[in-house]
């Protein structure tokens, strides 16, 4: 059977199926219009249907008119500005000629994919004052598509169903207590009718869930939590067996139900189709240090796990925990990747998964049993994971109780959500790996702060480099790569360093190409057999989501969405300054593209001098609350890359009542800055402004 045979089927087939929804049973079990759709979304290379390409989520095209021989001749199509600025990490679907990008604050736009000529703008309206429930930016990383509906997940943790055709909603629901900083930043994915959702805010104090709704009308089918709450109230959710049976024993002490936590569920969501079950990715434990949340006891189920669920039900089917007892916040969030490939000569339906805490795990999905586990970069956390019980063996000392320890691989982890990708053609997966050290330490003054970061962890015990040595010497320390890793050898078969620490997504094609962007503002190809550069793109900004690929009467496009910011990018000190940051843009290519991006304007501004005096004291309380409550947003150290305001060129920082009206009053609470008054008192903010001052004056010699 010809392709071009099987997407005409397909596509007839589908079209027969919505032709008869309106006799189908409204339950979710239904066949709606494009479940056979979704499930042979590879049948479809001209579009990018689901979050991964296909429900295996393995980021590969198999569009091959872009290949080694002529990538070089690839030339920017259009670019579409964007219309929230903040951070960019949203993977575009294409449906039948349109395109559909989230953005920053929750919106989607919807695009002519072969024009970029905007369609339809939906915003959600999020009420600026959640901004600071979003512990990574105020970002969104897709949307899911079925049957005519867009799906969106929103920042105040709503799950809102568009009109794909006009943008307009169709339905809208709460799926967390928005008493409580829960967050949404992840995409949704649709099953079988089903449209799945999780959250974030393990950091501030919430306890992680995944949801499943009915797709035609919003109502709950089912919910799955991820770690025990209080034991005196019942959930009565699909999720209490294993709970009580599995779960509730790996935890001690009362604090971790008083402190949420954690264990959310805020990216990765996969379904398989040939089994008809969800796999999650289960993320870190809140606060992150075990001693204070569970007695530093314990393996603390689910967290830092795969876990395995019924469709249907929610039921749980098997898990897998990669890092029991997380204290470092090694996450298991990060893209499950589905494949069948042949192990020990038989093939076998493999999970391939690359967390945080640097080991690459190949487990069975119908069992979950551990296939193999190696390290794929330096983590010095453990020296192994023992085959025979799947567990990590610990390096002594890397619990941090005792005395500090500096970890190879940090909380920034091995590979975070920038997705990896596989190529059937090569048999190798390609990972967007990092090596950012991290130094553990616990935190001896902890007390819990509602609502803000509660980690257990000391994070200002560390001076921030000051001399030009100390500063280069901690970039050489922050190392990026491109690894193209063999899963089935258990091995990586070649690498490309990156001066650029922060790794973008990746995507593979037929055309043995491996595209991706990076935090220096490049979009480049490589030769997916042996990673040798091909072509090069200055984008202006940082490109960080994974690449797409599709068509339009013939022509392949590669897409990808640029646009600073992120949590990385927002905390990590900028030593070269504030840079002027570009519009937000979906960047199109194709071969023979003659598009030009608008030269960079503007220029940025000198640090604010300040007259008034403020004592050592003042200056050494305000470096403290704001490396507590402000450095994750606005840079450490007050060097910030300029995403947000730089606070030593703030326009308030020179006058007192204009800093107290901004951090006490709220002024600017519908742009993402909330009041902080219930975590400062006034002369907490003024020995803020100290500090910044301070800073600022060193900053203008």
């Amino acid at each position: 059977m010809t392709q071009r045979y099987r997407i005409g089927l397909t596509i007839a087939l589908a079209a027969a199926a919505i032709s008869l929804q309106g006799c189908a049973p409204a339950d979710a079990e239904s066949r709606s219009g494009n479940v056979d759709r979704l499930v042979n979304a590879g049948a479809e290379p001209q579009n990018w249907l689901t979050h991964g390409g296909t429900y295996a989520e393995q980021r590969f095209s198999t569009l091959d008119r872009i290949d080694a021989a002529n990538v070089g001749q690839l030339g920017l199509a259009w670019s579409a500005d964007l219309p929230s600025e903040r951070g960019q990490e949203s993977t575009p679907l294409v449906v039948d000629g349109t395109m559909y990008v989230t953005t920053a604050w929750s919106k989607v736009v919807a695009l002519d994919a072969a024009t970029g000529k905007q369609k339809w703008v939906y915003d959600p309206q999020v009420p600026g004052r959640f901004g600071v429930s979003a512990c990574c930016d105020v970002v969104n990383r897709g949307a899911a598509y079925d049957a005519g509906r867009v799906f969106v997940g929103t920042i105040d943790g709503r799950l809102v169903a568009l009109d794909a055709a006009t943008g307009k909603p169709l339905w809208s629901t709460v799926t967390v207590d928005q008493t409580k900083p829960y967050t949404i930043t992840g995409a949704p994915r649709v099953a079988k009718g089903l449209v799945l959702i999780g959250n974030g805010g393990g950091e501030y104090g919430v306890r992680g869930y995944v949801s499943a709704y009915d797709a035609r009308t919003g109502k709950l089918a089912w919910r799955f939590y991820t770690v025990p709450g209080d034991p005196a109230k019942k959930d009565a959710a699909a999720s209490d067996d294993a709970l009580e049976r599995l779960a509730r024993p790996t935890w001690f002490g009362d604090q971790y139900y008083k402190f949420g936590g954690g264990g959310t569920v805020w990216d990765s969501i996969v379904y398989d189709p040939e089994l008809d079950r969800i796999y999650i990715g289960v993320g870190n434990g809140g606060p992150w240090n075990r001693k204070i949340r569970s007695e530093d006891r314990g393996d603390n189920l689910f967290l830092s796990s795969i876990v395995a669920l019924d469709r249907k039900t929610g039921a749980y089917v098997w898990h897998y925990q990669e890092t029991p007892g997380d204290t470092w916040d090694f996450t298991a969030t990060q893209q499950i990747m589905l494949a069948t490939l042949a192990v020990d000569g038989k093939p076998r339906r493999l999970i391939l998964h690359a967390p945080k805490n640097g080991f690459f795990y190949v487990i069975d999905r119908d069992t979950g049993k551990l296939v193999s586990a190696d390290k794929f970069a330096p983590a010095n956390w453990a020296s192994h994971v023992d085959m025979k019980t799947g567990r990590p063996v610990e390096t002594p000392g890397a619990r941090f109780q005792d005395k500090p320890f500096l970890a190879t691989i940090g909380a920034s982890g091995a590979h975070n959500w920038h997705p990896m990708a596989f190529s059937p053609k090569t048999g190798l997966v390609y990972i967007p790996a990092q090596e950012v050290p991290f130094l553990y330490v616990k935190d001896e003054k902890f007390r819990w702060r509602p609502d803000l970061w509660n980690l257990g962890v000391d994070m200002m015990s560390t001076p921030l480099p000051s001399t030009p040595a100390e500063i280069a010497g901690m970039k050489q320390a922050l190392q990026g790569r491109l690894i193209a890793w063999d899963p089935i050898a258990r091995k990586e078969v070649w690498r490309v360093p990156h001066d650029a620490t922060w790794n973008g997504g990746v995507l593979a094609t037929a055309g043995d190409i491996v595209f991706q962007g990076l935090s220096d503002a490049t979009f480049r190809a490589y030769r997916a057999q042996d990673g040798k550069e091909l072509w090069r793109f200055d984008a202006q900004t940082p490109l960080l989501p994974g690449p797409i690929s599709y068509s339009v009467k013939g022509v392949q496009y590669v897409a990808v969405v640029a646009g600073n910011g992120g949590g990385f990018a927002l905390s990590l000190p900028s030593f070269d300054g504030p840079r002027v940051q570009p519009p937000p843009r979906v960047l199109v290519f194709r071969i023979g593209g003659k598009a030009k991006l608008p030269a960079l304007a503007g220029t940025v501004a000198s640090p604010n001098p300040v007259a008034d005096r403020f004592s050592a004291a003042q200056i050494a309380e305000g470096g403290q609350l704001y490396g507590q409550i402000c450095a994750a947003c606005h840079g450490m150290g007050t060097l910030s890359a300029g995403i947000l305001p730089d606070l030593r060129r703030a326009g308030s920082l020179a006058d007192r009542d204009a800093w107290k009206t901004v951090i006490i009053d709220g002024a600017l609470a519908d742009r993402g800055m909330a009041s902080f008054a219930k975590y400062l008192t006034p002369g907490q903010a003024e020995s803020i402004r100290g500090y910044v001052a301070a800073q600022a004056a060193r900053a203008s010699k």
